[in-house]
């Protein structure tokens, strides 16, 4: 439990800092270092001066034993439309191997995507579990989606990347208290969704944020970021200041396994995001391995998120129907997926 809760905590680390380096950094130029076929050909009609059309960046974290999860996430994107996507899959420098072997012999080997090495020092003192983030990556966009690897993406990512964001938002996020069926799974597992959950009220330094205990929180699994009021408004360094924080007080409440990463964002962003569309992240599939969505809602649903320490690939877990409909083995046979007869 210790070791999958220390997991959870650097996957969601992960979370927040891969997208504020994406985001912190802009510049007017297409990556030069892009290697597939797909992506140099996209860059030779830039050169020629021909229109293409919008770029849809989505960023996922290739967290070492959960490349299958990736695959996935991928697979059922790059399934579900016809937008021009560009994948930026962030892994540490001994998976990245592996992750390009499994791209490049499936049918995924037509998408367009970088992989991008973390960079194991740089959070060093920020936090309080070791984890690592990706060196800097400057791409030229203005939107950037980013995703957790236990998601499945239903619907068609371009619904999801037209979410309007309110003038001086720099992010669209999930609210905590946003569906009744979501609302209802929360509480059948006993999950608390409100800043008490995250934040150690008992600390000087949370009471002085003003924000009450009961406040809706939200979930950083899936958000839209504004690259433009990111930087504007140095998103990265506030985030940074909330982590260092925690170091020095221990502000974070212990309770929920992922605080480490969720808490910072639930301080920046209190009050100054804009909502994703409900069904385009329908969560808490991972909390239970016994409760379980109606297969009609789930239907409807656009994006679905394995949050929790019960993952679609391992055993015991809930909807893996609709999760191993997008897995695609691993070729060289290192990731398996866990059942009962196995």
């Amino acid at each position: 439990m210790a070791l999958l809760k220390k997991v959870n905590q650097i996957l969601l680390v992960l979370l927040v800092l891969t997208v504020c380096v994406i985001l912190y950094n802009k510049v007017h130029r297409v990556p030069s270092t892009l290697k597939n076929e797909t992506v140099l050909l996209y860059t030779a009609h830039l050169e020629n001066g021909e229109e293409m059309e919008e770029e849809i960046p989505v960023v996922i974290c290739a967290a070492a034993g959960r490349m299958g999860a990736v695959i996935a996430a991928i697979n059922s994107i790059y399934s579900n439309t016809d937008a021009n996507v560009l994948f930026y899959i962030v892994g540490l420098k001994n998976s990245i191997p592996h992750i390009r072997q499994w791209i490049e012999n499936s049918k995924l080997r037509e998408i367009n995507f970088k992989i991008v090495e973390f960079n194991p020092m740089v959070l060093k003192g920020k936090i309080r579990h070791d984890a690592s983030r990706p060196e800097l990556l400057q791409p030229k966009h203005e939107k950037v989606i980013y995703l957790d690897d236990d998601v499945i993406v239903q619907g068609d990512i371009q619904e999801l990347y037209n979410t309007k964001l309110a003038p001086g938002h720099a992010a669209a996020l999930s609210d905590d208290c946003d569906l009744p069926s979501t609302h209802e799974m929360v509480r059948s597992v006993g999950m608390q969704n409100t800043y008490m959950g995250f934040l150690d009220y008992r600390k000087q330094t949370v009471r002085d944020l003003g924000i009450s205990p009961s406040t809706c929180s939200f979930n950083p699994g899936v958000f839209v970021a504004n690259m433009t009021e990111w930087k504007h408004q140095r998103i990265t360094k506030q985030l940074e200041k909330w982590m260092q924080k925690n170091v020095e007080e221990n502000l974070y409440s212990s309770t929920l396994a992922g605080g480490v990463a969720t808490s910072p964002m639930l301080i920046v962003f209190h009050e100054k995001y804009s909502a994703i569309n409900p069904l385009w992240h329908i969560r808490h599939l991972g909390w239970s391995p016994d409760t379980r969505y109606s297969e009609h809602f789930l239907q409807d649903a656009k994006l679905l998120h394995w949050n929790g320490r019960y993952k679609p690939w391992d055993y015991p877990s809930v909807h893996t129907d609709l999760w191993e409909k997008w897995f695609i083995p691993d070729p060289s046979g290192k990731f398996k997926l866990i059942r009962p007869d196995t």
